[in-house]
């Protein structure tokens, strides 16, 4: 599920294009994973920024607790606080905050550092400031402490879906360099 369909092809990828403003009604679900998220630049502002990274990963949060999931995973920001006086760190906090008084059994925050990977095949504009980042990062790599050090979209994903699939009920916050020594 999505805001736009992304050119991945796989036979086991079924595409849904949603508004998550107005959200089809969805089948029921056990568990649930949220990597949705933008940049205030490709949002076009701060609103539509936190329409999607707050109020969209809410709604997709409350339409699956109510068809009966019991575990969430989300990926969130290294440096994500409700109180931040950074916007894109202070949404992320808040939009974390909201989820954990849903009342999820289970409930997994992944906090990576720089994402590193193919942003072409989801259709993401390219980022120079990112791409030379990402570059000097790779350079420093055995300088840079494991939590800051950039960090695959797939091993994100690995770390994030080993961690909700625990039995063990409660809110975990896992860090980038965790998440590195999982995957």
């Amino acid at each position: 599920m999505g805001r736009r369909a992304v050119a991945l092809k796989h036979p086991k990828l079924i595409q849904h294009v949603v508004d998550f403003a107005s959200l089809p009604p969805l089948p029921k679900v056990d568990d649930c994973f949220v990597a949705l998220g933008t940049t205030i630049r490709a949002a076009g502002s701060r609103a539509a920024f936190r329409a999607i990274d707050l109020e969209a990963v809410e709604a997709l949060a409350l339409a699956v607790r109510a068809q009966g999931a019991t575990k969430l995973g989300v990926v969130s920001a290294m440096g994500a606080n409700p109180q931040s006086p950074i916007f894109y760190n202070r949404v992320k906090g808040e939009m974390e905050t909201s989820l954990a008084r849903m009342g999820f059994h289970r409930l997994v925050i992944a906090r990576p550092s720089l994402l590193d990977g193919h942003r072409q095949q989801l259709q993401q504009t390219p980022r120079t400031g990112e791409r030379l980042g990402l570059a000097l990062m790779r350079y420093l790599r055995p300088l840079i402490p494991a939590n800051y050090r950039a960090i695959s979209a797939q091993s994100v994903a690995i770390a994030l879906v080993q961690m909700v699939k625990a039995d063990s009920p409660g809110i975990v916050v896992v860090m980038s360099g965790d998440m590195q020594e999982t995957a």
